[in-house]
């Protein structure tokens, strides 16, 4: 008989970065395997992944967002789903939870758990007041269920080891994938939005941890005939913590372009067309958009913290995402050498051929059944 396996898959009731896109992914490929039964959690459980955002309602969309703006609210969703969770559960063999903290209510012989980094310890205010109470509350508690953990690379992998009381053997690392299908090099970059002709490319939520005041200041500091010629960017569903992030854009309209959230097929032209693409961020788990940038053949210029050398390797140009006039001086290095952006792309697509979703999905897979055996 095979084993059934309950995938947590609330995450996929949000917009799909970062956690929600690797929730997906690999969900979408344990469900085309014939060596398991796949069930998958939203507060409910169903045999079915949810596709893409097309597929959430207009109500379940207005109740997500006032959840989002209602402190008071959100923790009250999350205690009358843990009652659900309590007399709804059927048994299952193995139980993987892709987002930190394994729901205790769930009846498995097995747990697997997702741990993606630290950064609610390391650096607290880049999370809602909300969000650290929670981990704070669940997080340590509910972790040592875990039979064996999961995290997406060696960097992480090492704070796991220094954080939690889990032999080195219980921790596996396997990289998150690209789908090479979407962010590729492309010939048809038609859009249903202008761009300007030249362009600096920023993907990210708008959040404190990617450090997008940081690259606003380092792009302000660049003479105006740089800016002139090159305009800036931004691709990202509005996290938290944007106000003053969203006025700045607002308020530099002839030289910034804020996009918003957009589709994957409209992200992946939207790499073709940038003259670069620079990722600031602070800290990273693993940190899918420099990979995507590089599949589509975009030079990449990236913080220099956490997994993000180990992500990229020599595929590109590195900086202290501390040091505004550091990173200001490697974006405009990048734009106006042609040589080294040519090297730097020849290097990210050979590079990329090694992060793919039905990679990580099978050593996923290979994970659980190993767990199963034990």
């Amino acid at each position: 008989m095979k084993p059934k396996i309950l995938v947590d898959a609330v995450a996929l009731l949000s917009p799909l970065t970062g956690i929600g896109r690797y929730t997906y992914e690999i969900s979408k490929n344990l469900q085309s395997s014939t060596q398991i039964n796949t069930f998958f959690y939203y507060g409910y459980v169903s045999k079915e992944i949810l596709e893409d955002q097309k597929t959430h309602s207009r109500p379940l969309k207005s109740i997500k967002k006032i959840l989002a703006k209602n402190t008071f609210l959100k923790k009250a969703a999350r205690k009358l789903l843990k009652i659900y969770s309590s007399v709804n559960f059927s048994s299952y063999d193995l139980y993987w939870q892709p987002n930190f903290i394994p729901n205790e209510n769930v009846k498995a012989k097995k747990i697997v758990t997702t741990v993606h980094d630290f950064s609610f310890i390391l650096h607290r205010d880049f999370h809602p007041k909300e969000r650290i109470e929670y981990f704070e509350k669940n997080f340590f508690k509910n972790i040592i269920l875990s039979d064996m953990l999961i995290t997406g690379s060696n960097y992480s992998k090492n704070e796991i080891l220094q954080r939690l009381n889990f032999d080195e053997e219980k921790v596996r690392v396997i990289y998150h994938g690209i789908n090479h299908h979407v962010f590729k090099v492309k010939k048809e970059l038609s859009l249903p939005f202008a761009l300007p002709e030249k362009f600096i490319l920023s993907v990210g939520s708008i959040e404190p941890r990617k450090n997008l005041r940081g690259l606003l200041q380092a792009y302000d500091a660049m003479d105006d005939a740089i800016k002139k010629e090159y305009k800036l960017v931004m691709v990202g569903f509005k996290g938290w913590q944007n106000k003053e992030l969203m006025q700045i854009i607002h308020k530099n309209q002839d030289n910034i372009v804020y996009l918003g959230f957009i589709s994957d097929d409209e992200l992946a032209k939207v790499y073709n067309l940038a003259s670069l693409f620079v990722f600031a961020s602070f800290y990273e788990g693993f940190g899918l958009p420099p990979l995507e940038a590089l599949a589509c053949g975009t030079p990449v210029v990236s913080s220099n913290s956490s997994s993000m050398p180990e992500v990229c390797g020599d595929a590109a140009l590195y900086f202290d995402p501390c040091n505004i006039e550091e990173m200001q001086e490697k974006i405009e290095l990048l734009l106006y050498d042609k040589s080294l952006q040519k090297t730097l792309i020849d290097k990210g697509l050979q590079r990329v051929k090694q992060f793919t979703w039905e990679k990580s999905a099978k050593e996923h897979l290979s994970v659980f059944k190993e767990v199963l055996k034990q």
